[in-house]
């Protein structure tokens, strides 16, 4: 892939995620925490937007959140530079009728076209950003005039690391090693600090916990470890 400008993309990170493209849909692959945080995910931001909306969902890897809001109606642009897990998400798509399309590229690219959304998803992303700061600004240009920007990301804390870093790579094996670097994680009050540099304001903030003996996920006023944010431009 063509390397993104300002660091806000890692050669390194899209290859990792690359070589999971296949196993991208298998809800007891590697992917298994997602698809099972999917739903929670995708009904936050539902719940939040018009009916409809025009949605585009940047760092989508085979569209776990792309088609989950496609089917709730919404009209939605997947966005990913990992060009393998794009191609998988096209082939899921395929004859469901859905208002969904992928593009293989960078969010700068979409800025530098001039396009603009009303409702920009970028759920378990940043984490994985070079440059979170300049990540955040491109994604501020790519709203609209009032829209509104979603995030989802993981606390660090020392809970998260335990749970998220020690317990879910290494000792239960729930995603592959080397998924998340700890330094990388982001507080909710540096986030906000870096929306609030773009011109965005935090409106909501909910932190996401598994249950495990349901197996389920569910919203909670914790976020030392998972958390999702709505932005408002």
């Amino acid at each position: 892939m063509r390397q993104s400008q300002g660091g806000l993309v890692s050669e390194a990170e899209v290859a990792k995620f690359d070589a999971l493209a296949d196993a991208w849909w298998n809800p007891d692959g590697p992917m298994r925490p997602l698809h099972a945080m999917n739903p929670l995910r995708a009904d936050w931001v539902h719940g939040r937007i018009a009916a409809g909306s025009r949605i585009l969902d940047v760092g989508c890897g085979a569209g776990l959140l792309s088609e989950a809001l496609a089917k709730r109606g919404h009209d939605v642009l997947g966005l990913d530079a990992a060009g393998a897990a794009i191609g998988v998400a096209r082939v899921h798509a395929e004859g469901q009728g859905l208002h969904l399309a992928y593009r293989e590229g960078l969010a700068e690219d979409l800025l530098a076209e001039g396009l603009r959304f009303p409702v920009i998803t970028a759920l378990e992303v940043i984490e994985h950003v070079p440059n979170p700061a300049g990540f955040l600004r491109t994604l501020a240009g790519l709203l609209e005039p009032g829209g509104v920007l979603f995030l989802s990301t993981l606390n660090r804390t020392k809970r998260s690391w335990v749970t998220a870093k020690l317990a879910a790579e290494y000792v239960l094996r729930m995603l592959p090693v080397g998924t998340h670097e700890w330094g990388q994680f982001l507080t909710p009050r540096e986030v906000g600090a870096m929306l609030r540099h773009t011109g965005l304001r935090v409106s909501d903030i909910a932190g996401m916990r598994l249950d495990a003996l349901s197996g389920q996920w569910h919203t909670t006023r914790d976020v030392s470890v998972n958390y999702i944010l709505q932005a408002n431009a």
